[in-house]
């Protein structure tokens, strides 16, 4: 069986399908349903304690506090901490909060940015709570998690010493709802230990579900200021970063700002000063202390230079942790700037022209999806491929010869809760035009494609962060995009998320089931004729001339295939699989002539798992499975090579000849409903169904749940 994850990707797309996992009805995290939770509370008569992040030391991890302070936590609710707690007082704020105790500023900083835009902040944090009407001590709050929202329930027990909150802790000690947010993010990252260090970005995006776009300081683009007005004035949240330091410590430096630390861009401006042109930078630190004292800082005598107007406007002298500076002092001090958005117009300033979204989930598997980088030439051919169709721009979005039309973004997902348990691959993407000799071409590029090609755009680096991306102008035309690892054979799932000003067609280039049939050569001279194999069946067969599950495990294991069976033979379990599937005359057993059939079948499977093996190791790797599939004359796309590997495949990702005749007898089932084949076995005729309806990839659903069914061969 393929693991729990597979299982509940496929899941989770038949979800979004139905409208699950979107903002406005998001999934249940864990399954916990916050409505349903509530009006059992309420019938009940009792305040929720959430078992799924129980308020506990596992909650709260274990490394930034010291044993000794650990074990003096005690979770209260917020009415225990003060007489009259309230989740939101006076309106929402970044000067609301302070950090405490976990490294999360990325985090904070984040929701700095979040409390500008009140639309995305009551996405986020539903402000209708409170702690009077029907309180239970049940909360809720939704993020955006790789490629769909869900919604976190919690219970409002939050960690203390002494009575005092001992991380996120509001100016107002009555207001809860930082507290309570920093909690149900806590619990998606697996406890509050997993939210120290980070970056903003990572929590910008998992407020809005946008894209995320990086932008490197140390060289940045002619047009910055304008992109960054634009951003402003848009419903994009913006944050950035300082340097790291000798150590991991957050060293503040003698001109107020803090190493390795996250900051919130709260706001751009620009001023007349000494009758020149300032452009203004304002910054934001989530301690809610601590500023820069440079050029522009609240003391500085250089906002006596500027209008009355503007400095009455700007400037506040208050230790408050927010601050201006000059536009080339922020590029000189922070090393990157990212922000997210649900459309980049911001970009080139045409909010005319709407932007066109395509939003694709993959896999790199290894062994058979995970190629690598352009630097393994015999395999980045293998990776996912997506093939782009970009039509020509409309006239509201006429551009500029070579003006950038088409941002691309690549996300890897995490295979683990536990965010500090994760570790991120180094990622990238290339993309390729594709010649007019290619363009008739169906189902994956070959190497001989990638070989003759180079690529046209390509993301600048592989690095090991959670997303890259890369803006480009792409001339009207066909593309490949193909994304990978940097090294091959790491397995991991993405997202993939193209946006274009130009309309676009895309769909993943691996190919759907395309029934084609197996060459009689490959069978080969095998010594045997039909009338040996009956006199054989009549040996083994009952007075009925047919022969059971038990009968056919003695042919196959002693007889057919002796010798050549590595882990043991078939199992009965398999064989009464091999019955239903054969027996077209609905008896349970196998007559002669069905009897025969599989014989053949089988025989020819021996020949194609004996060429495909070219290590001679008596078995298949993964990547000879492909070549195997395609010497058996069928077309499969990568997803489902990826979960016949899983379902088949040993622990060591090698498929046996037992496991490669099972899955061809099964995947031969799936094609014949695609020939109009009437001879299927009732029992495939059932289990295959949804194949029937549908063709190629279309029929990728049904096809899934007969690849990984705990019923297969």
């Amino acid at each position: 069986m393929p693991p729990p994850g597979v299982c509940m990707n496929i899941i989770s797309a038949r979800h979004m399908k139905d409208g699950y996992g979107t903002v406005t009805n998001p999934e249940r995290f864990l399954n916990q349903d916050f409505h349903q939770m509530k009006q059992y509370c309420l019938i009940r008569q009792v305040r929720y304690i959430d078992e799924m992040f129980p308020p506990d030391r596992n909650s709260v991890g274990s490394g930034i506090l010291k044993p000794s302070d650990l074990a003096r936590v005690v979770w209260l609710r917020p009415g225990k901490i003060v007489p009259n707690p309230s989740f939101v007082v006076d309106g929402v704020s970044r000067f609301d909060f302070g950090q405490g105790l976990v490294g999360n500023c990325w985090f904070l900083a984040s929701i700095g940015a979040l409390t500008f835009q009140n639309h995305i902040l009551g996405q986020v944090v539903p402000l209708e709570q409170n702690f009077d009407e029907n309180y239970c001590g049940l909360f809720h709050f939704r993020f955006w998690r790789f490629g769909r929202w869900v919604d976190v329930v919690i219970d409002d027990k939050l960690p203390t010493i002494d009575g005092r909150l001992i991380f996120v802790h509001s100016r107002d000690p009555t207001e809860f709802w930082p507290a309570l947010l920093e909690k149900a993010y806590a619990k998606v990252c697996g406890s509050y230990t997993d939210m120290n260090a980070g970056t903003p970005a990572e929590a910008l995006v998992d407020f809005t579900g946008g894209v995320h776009i990086c932008i490197n300081l140390a060289n940045p683009p002619p047009n910055l200021w304008e992109m960054m007005c634009r951003a402003g004035q848009s419903k994009s949240l913006m944050g950035c970063g300082t340097q790291q330091g000798a150590t991991s410590a957050n060293t503040v430096l003698p001109n107020g700002l803090v190493q390795g630390h996250a900051y919130t861009v709260t706001g751009v401006k620009e001023v007349m000063s000494r009758e020149q042109i300032v452009n203004l930078v304002r910054l934001w630190n989530p301690w809610g202390q601590g500023e820069w004292n440079g050029d522009w800082s609240d003391q500085s005598p250089l906002w006596q230079t500027v209008s009355p107007q503007d400095r009455d406007m700007c400037l506040s002298v208050r230790d408050d942790g927010e601050f201006w500076m000059h536009l080339q002092d922020f590029c000189k001090f922070y090393t990157d700037l990212d922000i997210c958005c649900l459309c980049p117009d911001f970009l080139d300033g045409n909010s005319i022209c709407h932007w066109r979204t395509s939003f694709y989930e993959g896999r790199w598997v290894a062994g058979t999806t995970a190629g690598g980088c352009m630097n393994n030439p015999g395999s980045f051919w293998t990776n996912p491929q997506y093939r782009v169709k970009v039509d020509e721009l409309s006239s509201e979005c006429s551009e500029k010869q070579g003006e950038k039309n088409m941002l691309v973004s690549l996300m890897q997902k995490p295979d683990k809760r536990n965010r500090h348990l994760v570790q991120t691959l180094h990622i990238g993407f290339s993309v390729f035009e594709v010649p007019e000799n290619y363009v008739a071409h169906r189902g994956k590029f070959p190497a001989s494609f990638f070989s003759m090609n180079k690529p046209v755009a390509q993301s600048k680096t592989y690095v090991d962060a959670r997303d890259v991306m890369e803006f480009m102008a792409l001339k009207p035309g066909e593309y490949l995009i193909v994304p990978s690892t940097y090294s091959p054979n790491e397995t991991a799932s993405f997202i993939l998320t193209i946006l274009s000003k130009a309309e676009t067609h895309v769909h993943e280039n691996s190919g759907g089931l395309e029934p084609m049939e197996v060459k009689e050569s490959i069978a080969g001279e095998n010594g045997e004729n039909d009338e040996s194999r009956r006199t054989l069946f009549r040996q083994y067969s009952d007075k009925y001339e047919e022969v059971d599950a038990e009968q056919l495990q003695r042919l196959l294991n002693e007889k057919i295939l002796k010798g050549e069976l590595k882990s043991g033979g078939f199992s009965t379990d398999a064989c009464r699989s091999m019955v239903a599937l054969m027996d077209t005359s609905v008896t349970g057993k196998l007559n002669c002539e069905e009897f025969v059939l599989l014989w053949k079948k089988a025989v020819t499977y021996q020949e194609i798992f004996s060429h495909s093996d070219v290590s001679k190791t008596g078995t298949l790797s993964l990547s000879e499975l492909r070549n195997a599939i395609i010497a058996s004359g069928k077309k499969v796309s990568d997803e489902m090579l990826n979960l016949m590997a899983l379902r088949y495949g040993t622990s060591s990702g090698h498929i046996t000849l037992e496991s490669f005749i099972s899955l061809l007898l099964r995947f031969d089932c799936m094609y014949r409903p695609c020939r109009g084949d009437s001879s299927l076995s009732r029992e495939a005729q059932t289990s295959l169904s949804p194949v029937t309806s549908a063709s190629s990839s279309k029929a990728f659903p049904g096809q899934l749940r007969d690849i990984i069914s705990p019923v297969c061969l």
